[in-house]
């Protein structure tokens, strides 16, 4: 470190509370950055950290608690606030104008630029910090046809134009090959060896005490644990990361693995790559068989997602061969963007499941049939079926999308998210549907952010790190350490 033992710290944040909605999403957090220091701030999925780091990036308010800049309290209306007195952020998905140049992006939003946009000034000033930081861009060429890692390299360069002491990146080796990440790392130790600091949100515990001079770790929205991190163990913050973990529920369908049969899902060498020509998915080859749940786990950016839209034959890969069923059913983890027409009735959203097959005259009439039968079946609360799917509360909006796609005797099933934002009876009934699908013989798929979740309901588990399959034991640290590239 190269902050002074008795310097204000450059960020702190205390009792940091913000709710959306019914979801806590931070309980009193916590975070002090010194000056000079690159600080890792780890968590699971949704255990708070992007939140926090937009409280202090002034993106969200927050309900309760304190923000200091420098040992200075501070109230920011907005990022511009936080933009003016020298934070930036470089959020995950980058946010660049593709058709805009790399100038006019470094500029979109600085000081000044309010007053009329000078191109050479601005070239000139791209030029400038390329040479003096060794993030080097070619000020004319567009944002859009950038390679990632040159993309990732402007949204730095828009933070430095804008004067930024305090650099907050999340998840910035998501998009990157190993070297390009290894590159940025070194670049971010020189920033900190120039005085400035850095708040580096990541999943990966073995770089985080590789790269960072203190460690904070965030569990469901309460800081568990912080400190040097050259004082910190590995298995440390695993642990920090991980909590106590309550045993798997026991599996009242039957027992895991005695049904499983012929294989039904079946992928060899499958590679993905995302429109940004990033490889997502590198060879992946796994087998799933009728009357068994495989349980994918992996954090954002890994490849899972990938992974289940190939599954669910709703992405075609660049490399390998797929084998799939002729029906797949598919619970996408956003029902309302991907899986449900709100404004259309149930039943025209029921026959939603049959719309790429359909031929002909729609028998409108079978299709209120169907979803009547499915309604009364999985218990969807709702008033008649042709009223918008919109009326439905949230959590039979999600019986009711898996009501859908177990209807005919689906033979396979992927799911993202079974339970995401259910209450706790709509939640075991959905995973008590899903131990039923297996014991009738349906193959499925099931990923969760929520790790007890996996472990409960799935027979085997695959884990996703940076595109790669790892096949582990279901163990709750088996699969933690997997997930964040200890395995």
């Amino acid at each position: 470190m190269t902050a002074s033992a008795t310097a204000a710290p450059a960020l702190a944040l205390h009792g940091i509370h913000k709710r959306f909605g019914g979801t806590v999403a931070l309980d009193g957090a916590s975070l002090v950055v010194q000056p000079g220091t690159l600080h890792a701030l780890l968590g699971e999925n949704g255990a708070g950290k992007t939140t926090l780091m937009r409280v202090a990036f002034g993106m969200v308010r927050a309900d309760a608690g304190s923000i200091a800049l420098e040992g200075a309290e501070r109230r920011w209306r907005s990022s511009a606030d936080a933009i003016a007195a020298g934070v930036g952020m470089v959020h995950q998905h980058f946010l660049l104008v593709g058709a805009m140049t790399v100038a006019e992006n470094v500029a979109l939003g600085g000081r000044g630029f309010v007053g009329g946009f000078n191109p050479a000034r601005s070239t000139e000033r791209v030029r400038q910090l390329g040479a003096e930081t060794g993030l080097v861009l070619d000020p004319t060429a567009r944002a859009g046809e950038l390679p990632v890692g040159a993309q990732q390299r402007l949204e730095i360069l828009k933070a430095l134009f804008r004067d930024a002491r305090v650099l907050i990146l999340d998840e910035p080796t998501a998009v990157l090959p190993p070297r390009e990440a290894q590159e940025l790392y070194r670049w971010l130790r020189g920033f900190v060896a120039r005085g400035r600091t850095v708040v580096l949100i990541t999943h990966k515990v073995r770089e985080a005490l590789a790269v960072a001079d203190a460690v904070t770790v965030l569990r469901r929205g309460r800081t568990v644990l912080e400190g040097p991190a050259a004082g910190l163990a590995e298995g440390a913050v695993v642990q920090a990361l991980l909590g106590s973990r309550a045993p798997p529920i026991a599996d009242e369908a039957g027992a895991p693995g005695t049904t499983a049969g012929e294989v039904v899902l079946d992928i060899s060498g499958v590679s993905v790559v995302d429109d940004r020509g990033v490889l997502r998915l590198s060879e992946a080859t796994l087998a799933i068989r009728s009357g068994e749940i495989v349980g994918v786990a992996g954090v954002e950016g890994a490849g899972h997602a990938e992974l289940l839209r190939v599954l669910a034959g709703r992405l075609s890969p660049a490399a390998g061969t797929v084998r799939l069923p002729r029906r797949i059913g598919f619970v996408p983890e956003d029902r309302l963007r991907d899986a449900l027409i709100p404004t259309m009735t149930l039943v025209e959203n029921f026959a939603l499941r049959d719309a790429g097959l359909a031929r002909g005259i729609m028998p409108w009439s079978q299709y209120v049939a169907r979803t009547h039968a499915a309604v009364r079946a999985h218990d969807v609360r709702s008033g008649e079926v042709t009223s918008s799917a919109a009326t439905l509360s949230g959590g039979n909006q999600q019986k009711f999308v898996l009501a859908r796609e177990l209807e005919d005797a689906s033979d396979a099933l992927i799911v993202e998210h079974p339970t995401r934002g259910l209450d706790i009876r709509a939640a075991a009934d959905v995973l008590a549907r899903l131990r039923a699908a297996r014991s009738a013989g349906v193959a499925i798929v099931v990923s969760s952010n929520d790790l007890d979740e996996v472990l409960a309901i799935a027979d085997r588990i695959v884990v996703c790190f940076e595109g790669r399959l790892v096949p582990v034991v279901c163990n709750a640290e088996a699969v933690a350490r997997a997930m964040v590239g200890l395995a």
